[in-house]
């Protein structure tokens, strides 16, 4: 069974935690990686702005930064990586949606997700590739997908 590492920093977020430990489990089982251990920290814009800045060079927050680890040939389990994600952000963009916050937390958990496995949106095929994926997920933990342009 997967294990989720999850820390909720940011005070009277709302955030149902054990439902966001319970879909990145499923989105885990999903991308076929049901045993694998990732970590998910919830933060603010001031803090996801300074993680921005010190590992990307941007100086504006965001709303996901994943960071993939590297895998270690004697490992006894399978780290993929950390998913940090904004609160504040993911609040600002639920509301553009008209989406609840718990949902945008899962449409940033997926998207995190992919970029720990690989994916990335740079360019247009990856782009296409990376949302059809993201689109997957999201009907594989039963999440309508209200992010169409």
């Amino acid at each position: 069974m997967s294990a989720i590492h999850y820390r909720n920093e940011v005070r009277g977020s709302g955030v149902d935690a054990a439902a966001l430990k319970r879909t990145l489990r499923a989105l885990l089982a999903a991308v076929d990686e049901p045993d694998a251990t990732i970590s998910l920290t919830l933060v603010n814009d001031a803090a996801i702005r300074e993680i921005n800045r010190e590992h990307r060079g941007k100086d504006t927050p965001t709303d996901v930064l994943s960071f993939p680890l590297e895998p270690e040939p004697f490992a006894h389990e399978r780290l993929l990586g950390d998913i940090v994600i904004s609160i504040d952000t993911a609040r600002r963009q639920a509301a553009d949606y008209d989406a609840p916050l718990q949902n945008e937390l899962y449409r940033l958990s997926i998207h995190g997700l992919l970029h720990i496995l690989g994916h990335d949106h740079e360019e247009p095929a990856e782009r296409a590739v990376m949302e059809a994926e993201e689109r997957r997920l999201a009907a594989a933990i039963g999440m309508p997908w209200p992010y169409d342009d």
